[in-house]
């Protein structure tokens, strides 16, 4: 099985400005995800970015680098840029894997890449794991996904889906933000505009499931990484990756 990733880095961020450049380590936060990502199976690595001082300390790390639009809406809208860019295979699949993730383990973009692979039915693919807490259950920022028995999403949303009543009979999944693709599905749901229920969830993957999109979800029973979205989360990866 081959695979393509592409990992959208903007500089731009409100909460964490130059966020992919910020020092963990020692090295660029962009640097840990494309290293995680180089340790998976995928052919080719390439970042997307809208800013040269991402393109330029990358220079010396052996990935790819595609120069995009600064005016994209989302990651995907990205990534379509660098499809059509590139020119890559409308049969080839594409995982995204976001620039925010230096503890993404490999294996998850493998398995993720295969499970599209093994479903001619599915138009993407994605993850999800258990959830264990009533916290996070009723966290709006912890994304839930709700499977029929194939794996196939029926719905995603940020309120605690299923209803449980009580802690023990919490049986719900928690999504994991990483997608694959074949490159033709991304061109098409691209042109797709924002659906009703995407733009109050804010989440795009409902646009996908709003227009009949099948989505399979890869369940795993590990720690899938930590999306640094605040300081408190680089902190906490400062400290893993220091350690």
């Amino acid at each position: 099985m081959d695979f393509s990733v592409i990992i959208p880095s903007r500089y731009a961020s409100t909460r964490l400005p130059g966020k992919p450049l910020l020092d963990i380590a020692g090295q660029a936060m962009i640097a840990h995800v494309v290293a995680r990502v180089q340790q998976s199976d995928a052919q080719r690595v390439i970042v997307a970015t809208d800013d040269q001082r991402i393109a330029d300390y990358l220079q010396d790390y052996d990935c790819e680098v595609c120069m995009t639009r600064a005016d994209h809406r989302s990651g995907s809208d990205r990534l379509t840029e660098v499809i059509e860019s590139l020119s890559l295979p409308e049969a080839e699949i594409i995982v995204n894997v976001q620039g925010d993730e230096p503890l993404i383990p490999p294996r998850l973009i493998n398995q993720v890449a295969q499970r599209l692979a093994q479903s001619p039915h599915a138009d993407m693919s994605t993850a999800a794991q258990k959830i264990t807490s009533r916290t996070d259950y009723e966290n709006p920022n912890i994304v839930k996904v709700v499977m029929d028995h194939s794996g196939r999403a029926l719905y995603f949303s940020r309120s605690p889906i299923p209803y449980a009543a009580s802690s023990a009979q919490i049986n719900a999944w928690h999504h994991i933000g990483i997608y694959a693709y074949h490159a033709k599905y991304l061109l098409n749901f691209a042109r797709l505009k924002p659906s009703e229920l995407e733009q109050s969830e804010s989440l795009e993957q409902l646009r996908a499931l709003d227009n009949g999109g099948q989505i399979v979800v890869q369940k795993v029973d590990y720690p899938a990484g930590i999306g640094v979205d605040t300081e408190e989360d680089l902190a906490q990866v400062r400290a893993i990756l220091q350690s």
